[in-house]
């Protein structure tokens, strides 16, 4: 297997890991409960 393509497979995979944890990190710092918005459609309920 050609190195370079090696170095790319690892900085693909890099990639993909970083972009998961900050996916999941963004998860986690939502707040549990129900949000509740007023704008110019009504009111909105939403669980989380």
């Amino acid at each position: 297997m050609n190195r370079n393509a090696l170095y790319m497979i690892i900085g693909a995979l890099i990639v993909v890991v970083a972009g998961f944890s900050y996916y999941a990190y963004q998860e986690e710092k939502k707040p549990d409960g129900v949000e509740i918005q007023v704008g110019k459609d009504g009111l909105s309920i939403q669980e989380n």
